[in-house]
């Protein structure tokens, strides 16, 4: 019984301890309980903007669903006769080609899916007078819209996860997909290939076959204050396709003249590994190649072609901009969309409906037609990626100042 009686009093006594460090932490933990309120979605969100969030992204996938599957139909009706002829299988038809047709295509034209699940649904408030009533009661425009920017916060940043990560590599299943069943023709070789690979030293390939991963006529020289100090050639070159690291070439029939002064020594041998700083990427373009690129591969690729000095890096650069600009393209475009169909006028959406695909169709062109400028006139890249943006911010203010208030 003496021993029941201990361990009860040293329970008492824990508990008493428990409770006396609880009520001296207590204030503690109120106010950093109170802080960590602040963060709480519920604090922002309430009622209201669930319901609409839950409107627009509803309405934004419906839309992404309808047109895509419309634009499968008339794709696959286009190509049917091409997967016949070249006796394309099911599986590759599905899963190489129109799994990667569906994320390309819905995020290239995210900015019309956007603007027509804006115009749509907020036209239909306004008609069915709920925003009439919601102003009647208190809200502004500007409160208005923290649904709107909370629906794009989450449009945004899908949009540049796909547009950085997932979509390369869709595209280039696509794109060899496309080159086996559909008879699209990709570059495949290059001549007379010149490039410089570390500092004061060039490398020229007279032509590189990138099916292969093999190169003819290929010689290495390295200068010294402007001076040839080595001058390497060899009849073949090819890339180490299973290397544990990048930039490793054979070379055959090589033979290396080094030249020290008025002495020349020479080497030459049947077979040599060898490391240099280049890869079969480099070496062939295609068009559209920027599009296979990851974001960090882009800002790999334009560094290391930068410090090349090489001048086939714009639209490298224009690409990697747009992926982040576009990213911004649906808070202008919805600011746009809200502060047109927010007001309820005779005539339903159809009006607004048709100026949203003009401006949503204006956009896609702008950014296009501005991507083509920089590569061929002397535009900064970052500009002519912002340029969409810049012009329609214009046109966003300008519709949010003549919005119902």
């Amino acid at each position: 019984m003496s021993k029941v009686k201990k361990t009860v009093d040293k329970v008492k006594g824990l508990n008493k301890c428990v409770g006396q460090c609880a009520a001296e932490h207590l204030p503690i933990l109120k106010k950093v309980g109170h802080q960590l309120q602040m963060f709480a979605p519920s604090r922002y969100i309430g009622i209201l903007d669930r319901y609409i969030i839950k409107k627009f992204t509803g309405t934004y996938i419906y839309s992404i669903l309808l047109i895509i599957s419309i634009a499968i139909v008339f794709d696959f009706n286009e190509n049917l006769s091409k997967f016949t002829q070249y006796h394309a299988p099911w599986r590759a038809i599905i899963f190489d080609y129109y799994a990667n047709f569906i994320p390309y295509y819905s995020n290239l034209f995210s900015p019309l899916f956007v603007f027509i699940a804006v115009i749509f649904f907020t036209s239909k408030l306004a008609g069915n007078s709920e925003i009439i009533s919601m102003m009647a009661a208190g809200v502004s425009i500007k409160r208005l819209m923290r649904p709107y920017m909370i629906s794009c916060v989450l449009i945004a940043g899908l949009t540049f996860y796909l547009n950085s990560f997932v979509i390369p590599h869709g595209t280039v299943i696509r794109q060899n997909f496309e080159s086996l069943y559909r008879n699209s023709k990709k570059n495949t070789s290059a001549e007379n290939v010149q490039l410089q690979v570390a500092k004061n030293t060039i490398a020229y390939i007279q032509h590189y076959d990138n099916q292969y991963k093999r190169g003819y006529g290929f010689s290495l020289v390295k200068f010294k204050d402007k001076k040839i100090v080595s001058h390497m050639t060899a009849m073949e070159i090819q890339y180490d396709t299973v290397a544990d690291t990048k930039y490793h070439w054979k070379v055959s029939n090589w033979k290396i003249r080094t030249l020290k002064g008025l002495k020349e020594h020479i080497e030459s041998g049947a077979s040599k590994d060898t490391v240099l700083l280049m890869e079969p990427t480099d070496l062939v373009y295609s068009k559209g190649q920027q599009e296979t690129f990851t974001s960090p591969e882009l800002l790999d690729y334009i560094s290391k072609q930068t410090s090349r000095g090489s001048g086939n890096v714009v639209q490298y650069e224009v690409e990697f901009h747009k992926r982040i600009a576009m990213s911004f393209s649906s808070f202008i475009l919805t600011i746009i969309g809200l502060s047109l169909s927010s007001r309820k006028r005779k005539g339903g959406m159809g009006l607004y409906l048709g100026i949203g695909l003009a401006l949503s169709f204006g956009y896609i062109m702008l950014q296009t037609v501005s991507a083509t400028f920089a590569v061929q006139a002397d535009t900064p890249p970052i500009l002519a990626a912002w340029i969409p943006n810049i012009i329609f911010a214009v046109i966003a203010y300008f519709c949010y100042r003549h919005a119902p208030s």
